[in-house]
């Protein structure tokens, strides 16, 4: 018969009994919540050969042993931000040296659009409306006069402002035949000399050719490295370009700036500044060149300088016969009396 002391002790191993199993209980419940949460966030590399199941949409992590995913000097960023575009065409009546020279810029614009030729009896104005239908905010537009000469207009759309050059000694890149050559699409380095940092319409200057010139990084059709350079000289009152290749000088020396030699490429042209406007081909004049002398003018004080020789020739023989007829002796009515 038992005792109530030992009905006590059976009821108290019982209930020991009973915590420790519920302690295994949460224990081995926690544990398997923490696996699946494991699993969750850190799946296993599926096989190349496992076919996904019916349903899932998501495809598993490959592994990444070399930890290439967290190198972020080979990463690229393939945003294209600095969304330029530039318009580039000429007016109808150039001749077949101003056509080269406008496709030797397309070669070195690589966002640029083409557009046919522009009528001249058209205002200029209207060129506004053509860079909105090509969705284009920079246009470089050559104007042709008289077939012999040739114009730059580089504007902003549609704000402005606007710049206009007269193009001298063209020499285009199939008539120069220089040695250097560079790869159609690469970005180039746009150097501009001192002045352009000093002298106030300069520094509009720059800014607007880079706009419009420069390509934009991570552009579509441009080449992600620099292996030219198109250099901006202030010399005689006049912007002179020219444009070289970028080119080591050994082969080891590829990545060294300070063994790099420079080959001209062409094309070669010099600008001349006419006028600047505030608006995009028109508004007002913010700048004007005080010595520029315009092609028409040049050509007439050259036939006048030619022409005075033959003027004063003229005039010389006039005096002299006038002279004769001043100097001519009266007839003496006494010289036929002893004949």
């Amino acid at each position: 018969m038992k005792t109530s002391d030992d009905e006590d002790e059976q009821e108290i191993g019982a209930a020991s009994i009973n915590a420790a199993v519920q302690r295994d209980l949460v224990a081995a419940a926690r544990a398997e919540s923490e696996a699946i949460e494991t699993a969750t966030e850190n799946p296993p590399a599926a096989d190349s050969e496992e076919k996904p199941e019916d349903g899932a949409t998501e495809d598993a992590p490959k592994a990444d042993p070399y930890l290439l995913a967290d190198a972020t000097y080979i990463q690229k960023d393939t945003r294209w931000r600095n969304k330029q575009r530039t318009l580039v065409f000429c007016s109808r009546g150039v001749t077949s040296q101003f056509r080269h020279l406008a496709e030797d810029l397309k070669k070195l614009i690589p966002h640029h659009k083409a557009e046919p030729k522009f009528e001249p009896r058209s205002s200029i104005v209207e060129i506004n409306e053509v860079c909105e239908l090509k969705s284009c905010n920079n246009v470089v537009f050559f104007e042709a006069r008289k077939m012999r000469d040739l114009y730059m207009w580089i504007a902003r759309v549609p704000t402005g402002p606007t710049l206009k050059f007269q193009v001298m000694n063209i020499h285009t890149t199939g008539e120069v035949r220089l040695a250097g050559n560079c790869l159609l699409g690469s970005r180039p380095i746009l150097y501009f000399d001192k002045h352009f940092s000093e002298i106030s319409f300069l520094k509009l200057t720059r800014e607007l050719i880079m706009q419009a010139i420069g390509t934009p990084r991570n552009h579509p059709k441009s080449k992600p490295f620099h292996d030219h350079v198109m250099s901006f000289y202030w010399l005689d009152r006049k912007i002179w370009f020219r444009h070289y290749q970028i080119s080591p000088d050994t082969p080891l020396a590829d990545n060294d700036p300070e063994k790099q030699m420079l080959t001209e490429i062409g094309p070669r042209f010099v600008l001349d500044p006419i006028r600047y406007f505030a608006g995009s081909f028109n508004g007002q004049v913010i700048y004007a060149n005080p010595f520029y002398m315009s092609p028409t003018a040049l050509r007439v004080q050259a036939r006048k300088l030619l022409s005075n020789p033959y003027k004063k020739r003229l005039t010389d023989k006039a005096d002299r016969e006038k002279r004769k007829e001043n100097n001519k002796v009266p007839e003496d009515p006494l010289d036929s009396v002893f004949d």
